[in-house]
This record gives structure tokens, C-alpha cells and sequence, in this order.
């Protein structure tokens, strides 16, 4: 299900699982500490700023503002011209959802768009998460899925991203719990933004196993954000859920120590670590639940502001990966096959046999 409505399985082509063509992050903004630097926080983002925005991205106001229409026309047509097919768009309502204007997008560059459903990490949660049933929670999910997001007639195709904390606060518990109904309901996938913490992405998955959730339609996102240890990881793949590697492009910026506050320390890795990274879990024999992607959510992650945009894996990870020895086929099963299996609950039908000629 896309912004325009259904389309087949195999009409998705490379498909990125976890994107943000639209969104507004600045409810995580943090003042500057150092005096010298507070007049950084209301500057526009320029070449002479840039390096200190990409460091501290929850110190710029202008950074954390992705809601330009035209600059996400640019950069969803960059992505469709180099061989893109779909995007899925994860933000929430409370982030600067905006399903008219993804339509929009969708019409003028050709890509699909795929539309989440549910509730972001509990600084972002509306009141009524608090004073709602889980039942009332999965309800809502379920109608937009069935009927329309924001009062509009378009569907949402997923269910995510759900956000996670550490410790789990407790409408971050009753989300995760509404998401499984939601799943049993609808059939839809779940994808879950999980806690830095190396338990957070267990104690997500118990909640979901829990409340029954199809664990094989679940996706743990930010393996490369989160640095989880191999254990962690093998934890999470044994349970039947996907990793997901999503912040291709972020080249070893890390972020300032008030983003820290959970203890974690930045240890980002680059394009080349997160290959040979998933080259591993690809020898181990995952290679079909593993899922790529940008995560681009702040406004330097679009090539209008200097970032990678939603093009780079495919111009620019993609050779990285065949100088590492990655097979035409493992490179479609990471871009193609699986995100689409994750998405639908069917396989594409890759490189369909010859027709019979006609005589």
C-alpha cells in the first residue's frame, strides 16, 4: 500500500525501508552550553557552518527542520533517476506527517511511497497515549491502515517507526503492544526505532513476542547507530526479526554529549564497516534479514545541504560493495528481495524466464 494506493509486489524495485522524506525533529532540540556558540543556534545552514552543524545537529534549529516541499521534490527525483524505486517513509504525526504533500511527491518523481503508522520514542507522544487503552491504541493504528491517515483517504503500509527508550517508559510498552494487534489485524510489518541500550532491542522483541506479534514481519532498525555487540545482533536475528543498517552515508560525525544522555558512546561507523559488517552476518548466513538505508532525517542529510540523500547506497555504497566482494545476487537480496518480503509478506519475482518466442 502506497501514498497512491496498492501496487504489486514486483513493481517496488529497490526499495528504501527506512527514510524520512518529510519530517520535523526540533522537539529534540538542546541549547548550546558554550555561550560563544549560541548564536549558532538560529543559522541558517551554509558551507562557512556546516562541519559544526554535522556535530551538532540537536544545536541547530534549522537543521532539525526538514519540511520543504520543493527540496524533497529534489531529492526523492535524484533518487528516482538513479534507479529508485520505493521509499518508506516512517514519521509519525507528531513529527510533520504530511501524507497530501508525500502524494504529492509520489506523483511529480514517479517513486513510490510507503506510509507508517503509530507513535515515535515518549518525548513525542500525544497525551492521549498516556490516557488510551492499548486496545484504543491499536485501534487507531488499524484505521489508518483500513481507512486514511489524517483525515485524508490515503493508507498507511507499515507500522513504525515505533520508538523505544531505556528504560522502556510505559506508553513506549503500550505502543509496542497496540503495533502487535495492529500486526495481527492488518498483516502489515513492524519496524522499531530500539534504545542504544544492548538489552533495549530484547526487551522490545519480549513485548512484541508478548503480545503476539508475527516476529517475522518485525524489523529492529539502527544496527550502525546502536553499535550492538555480535551477540546482540545474533540475538535479534534468532528471534526472526530483521536488522536493519540504516544510516548509510553518515561518514564518522558523531553527535554532541547532550545527545549522549543515555550513557552511549559514539562510535559511528562509516560505509565501509557497515559492509563488512552485514558481509559477516551474510557469511553466518543472514544475508535475507538484513535491510539497508539512509535515515535521513535532518536537513544535512540532503545533498541541498551537503548530505548523501536518498541516492547514496545506490551510487555510491553499492560499488563500495562489489570492491567487497559482494555478489550481483546478494546486493538484490539486501535492495530488493528482502525489504520487499519485509513489507509485503511475498518475494518479487526476480528475473522472470525469457517468453517463448512467437513463431
Amino acid at each position: 500500500m502506497t501514498v497512491k494506493g496498492p501496487v504489486q509486489v514486483d513493481d517496488l524495485g529497490f526499495i528504501l525501508p527506512h527514510e524520512h522524506v518529510l519530517i520535523d525533529t526540533s522537539s529534540f532540540f538542546v541549547p548550546v552550553q558554550n555561550e560563544g556558540e549560541r548564536f549558532r543556534e538560529d543559522e541558517p545552514i551554509s558551507l562557512a557552518n556546516l562541519s559544526w552543524v554535522r556535530y551538532n545537529t540537536r544545536h541547530s534549529r534549522d537543521c532539525l527542520s526538514k519540511l520543504d516541499l520543493d527540496a524533497a521534490l529534489h531529492e526523492v527525483d535524484l533518487f528516482r533517476k538513479s534507479g529508485g524505486g520505493t521509499i518508506l517513509d516512517l514519521t509519525s504525526r507528531e513529527m510533520g506527517r504530511d501524507a497530501t504533500k508525500l502524494a504529492h511527491i509520489s506523483r511529480k518523481t514517479g517513486a513510490h511511497i510507503v506510509i507508517g503508522t503509530g507513535f515515535y520514542t515518549a518525548g513525542t507522544h500525544p497525551p492521549m497515549v498516556e490516557t488510551s487503552t492499548v486496545e484504543e491504541l491499536a485501534a487507531g493504528m488499524t484505521a489508518e491502515i483500513k481507512e486514511g491517515v489524517d483525515g485524508t483517504a490515503i493508507k498507511a503500509g507499515v507500522i513504525g517507526e515505533i520508538g523505544c527508550s531505556w528504560p522502556l517508559g510505559a506508553g513506549e510498552r503500550k505502543v509496542l503492544k497496540a503495533a502487535a494487534i495492529a500486526q495481527k489485524q492488518t498483516g502489515l510489518a513492524i519496524t522499531v526505532h530500539p534504545s542504544r541500550n544492548e538489552e533495549g532491542p530484547i526487551d522490545a522483541i519480549k513485548v512484541l513476542r508478548a503480545a503476539g506479534a508475527d516476529l517475522g514481519r518485525v524489523v529492529i532498525c539502527h544496527m550502525d547507530r546502536c553499535g550492538y555487540s555480535l551477540g546482540t545482533r545474533m540475538n535479534i536475528l534468532t528471534s526472526g526479526c530483521y536488522v536493519e543498517y540504516d544510516l548509510f552515508g553518515k561518514e564518522g560525525y558523531y553527535p554532541a554529549a547532550p545527545a549522549l544522555a543515555d550513557g552511549h558512546l559514539p562510535d559511528m561507523p562509516n560505509d565501509v564497516a557497515r559492509i563488512k559488517e552485514i558481509a559477516d552476518l551474510i557469511e553466518r548466513g543472514w544475508g535475507d534479514r538484513v535491510l539497508i538505508s539512509h535515515d535521513n532525517c535532518l536537513k544535512t542529510n540532503f545533498t541541498l545541504w551537503g548530505g548523501p540523500g536518498f541516492a547514496h547506497i545506490i551510487d555510491h555504497a553499492i560499488p563500495y560493495m562489489r570492491v567487497y566482494g559482494y555478489t550481483e545476487a546478494q546486493i538484490r537480496q539486501l535492495t530488493h528481495i528482502n525489504p520487499a518480503r519485509m513489507l509485503t509478506g511475498a518475494e518479487p519475482f526476480i528475473n522472470p524466464p525469457p517468453k517463448e518466442e512467437v513463431r
